[in-house]
């Protein structure tokens, strides 16, 4: 790395939750999983702290061996402050990566009060924060060394909202773990995982990994199923995930008359195997950070309609890797979907521009990105650590591009 620093760096991952009410992996947890095993272990030492209690399903991650603690408190709870600062000291953190409103704000808190390094890592993309919020990031914003966005639109909301230094702010992509979602899969693999999601051998699959979330446009692909179905009665479409709006969802399919040609498949754990079973992967949502099952749809060499919600539009390229069409547009994605079912020559073409696009969008890429971050931000602090604040990080920063 041509780095001076030899010792091993402990990095403290900070986040406000791991879960969503009624969704058992949302995208962070699932980074997570993802991101905190592929460090060089002999060179970082990666821990997790979530400000909240222990929820559903955290298996996954107790289970890769990730370092984890629960704090257990509440949004508002002054108790945080000194929890975390207890866990930075007993752990000699030299780096906090922050993520979510909770994190950033006592994370930050504790950065200055440690002198260490402290990443603001935002993954939402919302036009505004809380008067509260406002108030504490401005006050903050001395204490945030580097923010990352995960989108160009996501960087956006950064610098207005969150009150960050436009020199602070940099776009870094995520990805996907290449060698689980890129593996070409055998046939019988693939049947296998047609069968269990109840695709018949005339279906024609079209599925969606998500939340069931507002954002996510869950209602417009209802909609979009039945123009499609009144064309094409051998579509089938699968419906991948949890969320609050699942009842409300399933009354609209009802309602529609769309019976066992719509499916809600509700939870999966193996998310590649599902990929492996769709014959075209839908994203009709209204707005993203950029979505992880995006990058997964990419690596699986999946035909992709997307609609053109910011962060989509950030990683997928219309003609190119995806079909691109307006979101809030029942009608628009029917069509697109019908248009694809009937060019099976047109559905290779982008599966296979979709793996070249994956190869931009890897996690083990993004790890990597993050370790020399990390270096970068040690030997900066090293000097500075007494007395006065850090300057803005003015190293090369080209690497995170």
């Amino acid at each position: 790395e041509g780095s001076g620093y030899s010792r091993m760096i402990r990095v403290l991952q900070i986040c406000d939750h791991l879960g969503w009410e009624g969704s058992r992996m949302h995208g962070v947890k699932r980074l997570f999983a993802w991101m905190i095993p592929r460090f060089d272990p002999t060179r970082f030492e990666v821990s997790l702290v979530s400000l909240r209690k222990k929820d559903l399903s955290e298996e996954t991650l107790d289970a890769l061996g990730i370092d984890i603690t629960y704090l257990h408190k509440s949004k508002f709870d002054p108790a945080t402050l000194p929890a975390l600062l207890k866990i930075i000291d007993r752990k000699k953190i030299d780096v906090l990566h922050l993520h979510g409103y909770g994190a950033t704000t006592f994370g930050r808190m504790a950065a200055a009060m440690r002198g260490i390094p402290a990443i603001l890592h935002e993954h939402a993309n919302l036009t505004d924060t809380p008067w509260f919020q406002k108030v504490a990031d401005r006050l903050l914003e001395r204490y945030t060394d580097i923010a990352i966005a995960v989108s160009k639109s996501t960087a956006d909301f950064v610098r207005q909202a969150r009150l960050i230094d436009p020199e602070k702010v940099k776009v870094v992509y995520l990805g996907a773990p290449h060698e689980e979602f890129s593996r070409v899969r055998s046939d019988d693999e693939i049947s296998t995982a047609r069968r269990e999601l109840g695709i018949a051998a005339g279906d024609f699959a079209i599925g969606t990994v998500t939340r069931l979330h507002e954002s996510k446009g869950n209602s417009f692909l209802v909609d979009a199923a039945r123009l499609v179905l009144d064309r094409k009665p051998h579509a089938k479409f699968l419906l991948v995930g949890e969320g609050p709006l699942r009842q409300a969802l399933e009354a609209q399919a009802r309602q529609l008359g769309l019976g066992d040609r719509f499916v809600f498949v509700g939870f999966a754990r193996d998310v590649a195997a599902v990929l492996s079973a769709f014959d075209l992967s839908v994203f009709p949502s209204l707005w993203e950070g950029t979505p992880l099952t995006a990058f997964e749809a990419l690596a699986s060499g999946k035909p992709i309609v997307a609609t053109d919600a910011d962060g989509l539009l950030d990683i997928l390229t219309d003609a190119r890797d995806a079909r691109i069409v307006p979101k809030r547009n029942a009608q628009a994605l029917a069509d697109a979907i019908v248009d694809l079912i009937d060019h099976p020559e047109e559905r290779a073409r982008l599966a296979a521009a979709a793996r070249v696009t994956a190869q931009r969008y890897d996690i083990t890429a993004f790890v990597r990105k993050m370790e020399q971050l990390y270096v970068l931000l040690c030997d900066g602090s090293r000097e500075t650590r007494v007395g006065k604040r850090r300057q803005p990080l003015r190293a090369d920063l080209s690497f995170l591009a």
